[in-house]
């Protein structure tokens, strides 16, 4: 089998404005890739920047998609470790734009294979359920959010905080008071604080019963993690701090957290995403699945390649849930309330629908 052709789109998807500690979002900058075989099977990958996490915007994931895309022109789809190298070996970095083409060689040979990408991956079939993120705004509108996914039947929600450390105490304080004791809450800092301010706040919170914080400093401040965690009664999980397998390794060495965020954006796919999921499971360390703004295309990947990693326990699978105006794909997972069920169909079982893709721009290499 070889690759035939690429098709690129320019995948942008309108939705509501997104505010984290780093920056705000107001529509999902993603990039839709298909690749094509000389054997009538084509795979569909997708990707979301987010510019001010993992240093790529649309634009530049457009760009190197298409040099890439020269690169497997031609080349055996099925040998998915081979051809993630041909992409190493021309950029050392851009784990964003290469998690989209990972993902269609994934789909390619679960296709191929005839089989779900999750029982290809060696996984069974369940029902998940995500979380849902409340992006920073006043702790008054914050709880009013928090008031209203626990009334559609949320139980874990998720707390963007890290513009402020008075007023993100003031947040948290204001929702576990609206939302009462059952909920679930976690906290994301995006890595919002410094040392003294994530030990302060963490300190602070200690009293809402918080499952978790996520990247509660800025990565350089990883030097000092191990100081916060040693010194925290919430636990803290890694984000912005582990990419890769490498980072994952370093950062259980030095007891830096308790558990690791794996986002096919920052560790390029599903390939470098099991060699974390590997380290961490060697060593007991629970993982979230997690992702960007991506549509269910990505996140039906996401959920397949955590139905078959049994160290992934958390889930926060929620971008097409949180305030895409526009649903611009066909098949994919199925949200009942905040439970995931993905589709029983070979490979990742989600496509693009052709009349979003008409007013999509487009680029074909061949």
């Amino acid at each position: 089998m070889k690759i035939s052709h690429v098709e690129i789109y320019r995948f942008s998807i309108p939705t509501s404005p997104f505010v984290i500690a780093t920056g705000t979002m107001y529509f999902a900058q993603n990039v839709l890739i298909k690749i094509y075989t000389d054997h009538n099977i084509f795979g569909v990958g997708e990707c979301s920047a987010f510019p001010m996490i993992v240093g790529e915007s649309q634009e530049t994931c457009i760009v190197m998609a298409k040099e890439f895309a020269r690169i497997l022109i031609g080349k055996d789809p099925l040998e998915i470790p081979e051809r993630m190298d041909d992409l190493l070996g021309y950029a050392a970095h851009n784990a964003t734009i290469k998690s989209a083409f990972d993902m269609a060689l994934f789909d390619i040979a679960s296709k191929h294979a005839k089989r779900p990408l999750y029982e290809f991956l060696g996984g069974q079939k369940r029902t998940l359920e995500t979380d849902m993120t409340i992006g920073i705004d006043s702790p008054e509108n914050m709880a009013t959010a928090a008031v209203g996914l626990k009334a559609k039947g949320c139980n874990i929600i998720k707390i963007k905080l890290g513009k402020g450390v008075h007023e993100d105490i003031e947040r948290v304080k204001q929702i576990r008071s609206a939302v009462g004791d059952e909920i679930v809450l976690r906290l994301d800092a995006n890595q919002g604080w410094d040392f003294d301010d994530a030990l302060y706040a963490l300190g602070a919170l200690s009293v809402y019963n918080i499952e978790f914080c996520e990247q509660p400093m800025r990565t350089w401040y990883d030097d000092r993690l191990p100081e916060l965690h040693a010194n925290s009664t919430i636990k803290i999980m890694a984000d912005e701090s582990c990419y890769n397998h490498h980072d994952a390794r370093k950062l259980i060495n030095s007891a830096s957290c308790s558990y690791l965020n794996i986002k096919f954006s920052k560790s390029g796919g599903i390939l470098e995403a099991q060699k974390i999921h590997e380290i961490a499971l060697q060593t007991g360390t629970k993982c979230m699945m997690g992702g960007m703004l991506e549509s269910r295309i990505a996140i039906t990947a996401c959920m397949h390649f955590a139905l078959a990693s049994p160290n992934i326990t958390f889930f926060d699978m929620d971008p097409p849930l949180l305030g895409h105006l526009v649903d611009p794909v066909v098949g994919g997972i199925v949200y009942n309330g905040y439970h995931i069920e993905v589709p029983d169909v070979p490979g990742i079982g989600a496509d693009a629908d052709p009349s979003f893709l008409e007013n999509c721009e487009k680029w074909v290499i061949n």
